[in-house]
């Protein structure tokens, strides 16, 4: 299929649609086929459409978000827009009833708090400070444009300022707080003693019929787990290091040394009047220059004269510049004026400004000793990467159209590694790489049969892998586990013999026989704990939680029970009694603590119940 594929994209009618497509997106962009709607709605929210393209950009997100968190060795399954898109369509529904009630509330962001979010974004600044540039190149990069980032970034305020006054609106009354105290801080004591599992691991013997009955009864339990048999190459990039010569070291040596960061370094602010309205910003321009004579520090105002969004909020700073940041007119005049002068105007292209150099680093330039090492580390690896890119050019070419391995190892001089019992949760070695999973065990490979694609990997890292074996699971043989099975017969008998001794000690203490004389009889090691709350740490995790699922004991009665713990060994309990949490007994610390508790609780209930109650009243319509 996949030589087919490429056989006919190469005729005149492709070549004609590929063509037409080019010219679509020169003539119209591509975000009007991402971001606009044609009349094909996959939603409508009280008259409000929801596009497919939007709901792609909801998904894009979900997924980069999702790569954010868990990195490299996410699940594949997990990206998948079948599993994602109903949630994505939720969240684009919700979002659209609280922008509508936002709007119906009249709450507003103004293009100034805009400017100031997106300058005080650290992923658009360069040593703290704002870069128009780095701005642009991460929008770009990312799929947006300023605008619709701008827009998008305005919609999420609005949204915030709107959940803030639904939280502000909430608040906790000292009653709730007196109420919870009692719960949360609740002490209880308690007496127990604990039956292990050893004292009846070997009391009875196994028979070869009981043996066989559990082997029978339990298939599913002793079945293999499906894996497969792989042969794979592999390329790295410290596969093609060479060793580096002195004249390539003094070479790099001497461009590293003209770089922005060994050179003169000077901190800049800039007052900006944009072009446009002359007789405005000559105005402008003139009275800025009249407080500056009057000694207000440039910083104020530039915090009311520039016409700069991302440095004005910040007294007009700009960041250090090497000489070659921005425009030239500013980089001349930059370098001639001494620290603390202002500028007269500068005119470039965005408009006038006045400039001043708020602080000059004299660059210190290291020795070639110094860089020599870096250097020839930067150099071999450089050189490395582009024979390894050229490697895995031809990798990819004989991989597609060989029918196993061995002909591309032979070709490119490499080895054909193994690796057996590969299963789709494997955790460990290159193979617990998700992609080399998910092309393990793909139809492509696993049940065609064919070499997988080259796949690139963390580090500079190529692997192209083919399935040897697909080892489908099965029963194992019970002579192989046969000791796994009379462990497991026998683990069972102790428990239910465990399970009929605890049995037999409740009964005895419901009929009114003391704690202390029945744990000494039977050589039990009994345990107190008094004024256990929530979050002890002595008493084991499941006691605990037990302790506190059961209700107060009546007036002069105790509570009595016992539990199977996950390792086997019974715990038998007794609660005496219970005391109830005192709010006036807690410090200030607590008090807050519990306040903050309890107000996100209310807030994250209150948000609910609005969301809850605009889906109520909406019209939605879904395809």
């Amino acid at each position: 299929m996949l030589q087919n594929i490429r056989k006919y994209t190469q005729g005149t009618t492709a070549k004609i649609v590929v063509g037409l497509i080019v010219i679509s997106f020169a003539f119209f962009g591509i975000e009007s086929i991402l971001l606009n709607g044609g009349g094909n709605e996959i939603a409508d929210v009280n008259g409000e459409p929801i596009y497919p393209e939007e709901l792609q950009q909801a998904l894009d997100t979900q997924k980069r978000r999702l790569v954010a968190m868990m990195g490299e060795k996410i699940d594949p399954d997990m990206l998948d827009d079948d599993r994602l898109r109903p949630q994505a369509l939720e969240g684009l529904i919700n979002r659209k009833l609280l922008m509508q009630s936002a709007t119906a509330l009249k709450l507003a962001i103004s293009e100034r708090e805009v400017g100031a979010v997106v300058g005080s974004m650290e992923q658009f600044q360069v040593d703290g400070v704002f870069s128009p540039e780095l701005y642009k190149s991460v929008l770009a990069n990312a799929g947006y444009t300023p605008g619709y980032f701008k827009q998008s970034l305005r919609d999420d305020m609005l949204l915030s300022q709107l959940r803030s006054g639904l939280v502000a609106s909430e608040f906790v009354t000292p009653g709730e707080l007196e109420l919870n105290t009692r719960v949360i801080s609740e002490q209880r004591d308690l007496r127990y003693f604990t039956i292990p599992v050893e004292k009846y691991s070997s009391i009875s013997s196994v028979t070869e019929a009981q043996v066989e009955t559990y082997y029978s009864a339990h298939q599913e339990d002793f079945r293999t787990r499906e894996s497969v048999d792989i042969d794979y190459l592999e390329l790295t990039i410290d596969d093609f290091r060479q060793p580096v010569t002195d004249s390539a070291i003094q070479e790099a040596y001497k461009i590293a040394t003209e770089e922005a960061q060994f050179k003169t370094q000077n901190r800049v602010s800039h007052i900006l009047f944009e072009s446009g309205d002359e007789t405005n910003a000559k105005q402008r321009l003139e009275e800025a220059q009249a407080k500056l004579s009057a000694g207000v520090a440039f910083a104020e105002v530039a915090k009311e004269f520039s016409q700069d969004v991302g440095s004005a909020d910040k007294g007009g700073d700009l960041g250090y510049s090497s000489g070659d940041t921005f425009p030239e007119p500013m980089e001349a005049a930059i370098a001639k004026l001494q620290p603390g002068i202002v500028s007269s105007p500068i005119e470039t292209e965005a408009g006038t400004h006045l400039i001043l150099v708020t602080e000059r680093k004299n660059g210190e330039q290291p020795s070639l000793d110094d860089m020599r090492q870096q250097l020839q580390e930067e150099i071999q690896l450089e050189e490395a990467r582009i024979v390894l890119l050229r490697t895995v050019e031809s990798l990819k070419d004989l991989a597609f159209n060989a029918e196993d391995l061995g002909y591309p190892a032979k070709e490119l001089n490499l080895v054909v590694k193994q690796v057996d019992a590969v299963t789709r949760t494997e955790n460990q070695g290159l193979f617990s790489d998700p992609a080399l999973i998910e092309a393990a065990f793909s139809d492509e490979v696993m049940a065609s049969g064919n070499n997988s694609e080259v796949i690139e990997l963390e580090g500079d890292k190529f692997v192209v892998l083919r399935v040897r074996n697909h080892n489908v699971p099965e029963v194992k043989p019970l002579i192989s586990i046969r000791d796994e099975v009379v462990a497991a017969v026998a683990g069972e008998a102790a428990r239910a013999a465990i399970a009929a001794e605890s049995g037999t000690i409740l009964e005895q203490l419901r009929s009114g026989l003391a704690m202390e004389k029945l744990a000494i009889s039977r050589g039990y090691s009994l345990k107190a704990e008094l004024g256990v709350d929530r979050r002890n740490t002595k008493v084991r995790p499941e006691l605990l939680r037990r302790i506190f699922e059961l209700p107060s004991p009546e007036p002069d009665r105790t509570a009595t029970d016992f539990m199977m713990a996950p390792n086997g060994d019974a715990i038998v309990f007794e609660l005496q009694r219970v005391r109830p949490g005192d709010y006036k007994s807690l410090t200030d610390a607590e008090r807050e603590q519990l306040r903050q508790i309890l107000g996100g609780e209310s807030a994250s209930l209150i948000n609910n119940e609005f969301q809850h109650a605009l889906r109520e009243r909406a019209e939605i319509s879904t395809l």
